[in-house]
């Protein structure tokens, strides 16, 4: 299931997503221009590497510095590929919006950066002498996506399903969908303890340690009024345009 959209309209323009969104997409093209020796360097300057805390050894041999906390707040504007990138942009510009508008943009971003280093901690916690950089903002994005489960738990998410070729449109409950992407999440996490080499160097534990966090430090982030009530011109349940029936493809 790839997310399309979701159902609830902003109801103030997302500065904040917009610029998460435009801080990545300048660190990236930045990324792009440099060689592929450069670029690693970068990364292991940027990146949070595990080994870089735990191993003396290794931080020596990159001429890297074992003290330095910047890289858990650096490595969440880095990504490896363009894949990579799009899809933490995209998932960011869907679901970032309304958590933003039920936090305000100086919370939501305080927000974003902290779950994005607890995330970070969570990775290190379970990886301890990974000497593999962790980059990418999917911890602080889980950590939105937990958020947005909690707060709209009704509202539909829509999902592009592929069946040979044919492109269906479906609509299911955020619950949903957020809870099968986070059990995933763990059922990945716990394999990867189990079999190291299977986990495909994916952050699945900054993924479930954003996520949990998120939900946890939600309460202290919203807003204290009901931004949205019942009494809101928007339904949470259907779409504010047309979609094609489930089953119809387009």
């Amino acid at each position: 299931m790839i997310p399309i959209n979701d159902t609830i309209p902003h109801r103030e323009f997302p500065f904040v997503t917009w610029f998460l969104i435009l801080a990545n997409g300048l660190v990236f093209l930045y990324e792009t221009s440099l060689s592929e020796l450069a670029l690693t360097r970068f990364f292991h300057f940027y990146g949070m590497v595990p080994a870089r805390l735990t191993d003396p050894t290794w931080a020596a041999l990159h001429e890297v510095s074992r003290l330095s906390l910047i890289p858990f707040i650096t490595s969440i504007f880095l990504h490896g590929s363009w894949l990579h990138f799009f899809i933490n942009v995209w998932t960011l510009w869907i679901f970032g919006d309304n958590v933003e508008d039920r936090m305000g943009k100086i919370s939501f971003l305080i927000f974003y950066i902290l779950c994005g280093v607890l995330g970070n901690i969570a990775h290190l916690l379970m990886n301890f002498r990974s000497p593999v950089p962790t980059i990418g903002a999917s911890g602080a994005i889980a950590a939105v996506m937990g958020a947005y489960m909690w707060l709209f738990p009704r509202a539909k998410i829509v999902v592009l399903v592929p069946v040979f070729f044919i492109p269906y449109f479906l609509e299911v409950p955020a619950f949903f969908y957020i809870g099968i992407w986070f059990l995933f999440q763990v059922f990945s996490g716990v394999t990867s303890l189990a079999a190291p080499g299977a986990s495909g160097e994916i952050a699945w534990w900054a993924h479930i340690g954003g996520f949990l966090v998120g939900i946890f430090l939600l309460p202290i982030f919203k807003k204290r009024q009901a931004t949205y009530s019942k009494h809101s011109p928007f339904r949470v349940d259907r779409l504010p345009y047309s979609l094609p029936s489930a089953g119809k493809g387009r």
